[in-house]
């Protein structure tokens, strides 16, 4: 039995292209850095995670909430091949006991924040909208797109962001923790307008203040899909 099902809807993902030696003191033993084109990328992303069941079971007032992450791409060979995975900097969801749960059994970087979002469907276009609120000050994932799914091209930028089945953490200098996400191959929307404001200093601090600097180097919105999480191994 899988360890968790759910679903990500709605992704909106804002995507920024860095020095890699920024990531480095963040990066598993074990893995990589995993690279596009040879470019490093981290991504900014906020989704819906609904229908959640741990160990098949519901949990009640838990199963339907937001999350914002930054993320960043790792690859690990193993058995003759590339595992391409993903390393989380940090996550942002509205309750506590997702964050407990996650930090004690996964090692993840959740933080709990006040959080909503909204979604609209206008005559030609599509509207997303998440928001959390750190200190007095809401900030906003807010991207409108065209109104019809298309697919996401094979060997682009998007394609590299989206596939990746595995999630990796760092738990010391020689050890780490590997889990594996399973999902299909996701379509997109694709996005006519960019209007977030994040501010990166008061959410994650200065080490990545320069980003709200940055020129996106792409932002897209994948629908999403139902997911599974399979229980974590070391190595």
């Amino acid at each position: 039995m899988s360890f968790l099902t759910a679903e990500w809807n709605n992704l909106a993902m804002i995507n920024y292209e860095i020095n890699p030696k920024i990531l480095e003191k963040y990066v598993p033993p074990g893995t990589e850095l995993d690279l596009f084109e040879g470019k490093c990328f981290v991504s900014f992303i906020g989704f819906l995670f609904e229908n959640v069941k741990v160990l098949g079971l519901k949990i009640p007032f838990h199963s339907d909430f937001e999350e914002v992450n930054l993320r960043f791409y790792v690859r690990r060979f193993e058995n003759g091949i590339w595992k391409r995975g993903a390393v989380f900097i940090s996550e942002i969801v509205p309750k506590f006991a997702i964050s407990f749960v996650a930090n004690t059994f996964y090692n993840e970087h959740y933080k709990t924040f006040p959080m909503k979002h909204t979604l609209k469907v206008n005559e030609n276009s599509r509207e997303f909208h998440y928001q959390w609120k750190v200190g007095n000050n809401w900030n906003s994932i807010h991207l409108e797109t065209r109104k019809n799914p298309i697919d996401i091209e094979p060997n682009s930028e998007t394609e590299f962001i989206t596939e990746h089945y595995f999630g990796y953490n760092k738990l010391s200098e020689s050890q780490a923790i590997e889990y594996e996400v399973r999902h299909p191959r996701w379509q997109q929307f694709e996005v006519i307008k960019n209007t977030s404001i994040i501010d990166f200093e008061g959410v994650y601090g200065k080490e990545f203040a320069f980003i709200k600097d940055l020129k996106p180097s792409s932002v897209f919105l994948a629908i999403g899909s139902k997911i599974t999480i399979e229980a974590k191994r070391k190595f």
